[in-house]
């Protein structure tokens, strides 16, 4: 039983990594590490194993990243953010590379702008 155990907690682990590593890809280096989210589908959660382990290694993730780390499971997806209080700078800006995002897709499906 000990072995089972063991390899239980190596698989663990490696769920850790691999999430740890899912979440890092998704932060913007201009917000320095704020504003993180990850987003998994049904199937990459079936791929990963038990829903509360996949839950709790998420967890263990964020807290690696120094995230105020939360997961809300909707609709088969599992969202995991970071829900840190944001400096001021970095809010503004990622407010400002929203608007211009907007504009940008506005613009581009033709819609008059609003003024």
């Amino acid at each position: 039983m000990p072995a089972n155990d063991e390899l239980a907690r190596r698989r663990y682990e490696k769920l850790v990594d691999r999430l740890e590593s899912l979440m890092r890809a998704t932060l913007k280096p201009e917000y320095e590490g704020y504003y993180g989210q990850l987003i998994l589908g049904a199937d990459d959660l079936a791929e990963m194993g038990e829903l509360k382990d996949v839950l709790r290694a998420a967890r263990e993730a964020g807290g690696r990243l120094g995230w105020k780390t939360t997961t809300h499971l909707v609709g088969g997806r599992l969202f995991v953010l970071d829900e840190r209080e944001v400096p001021e700078g970095i809010e503004r800006l990622a407010g400002d590379a929203a608007a211009a995002a907007i504009d940008r897709a506005r613009e581009e499906g033709g819609r008059p702008r609003l003024t």
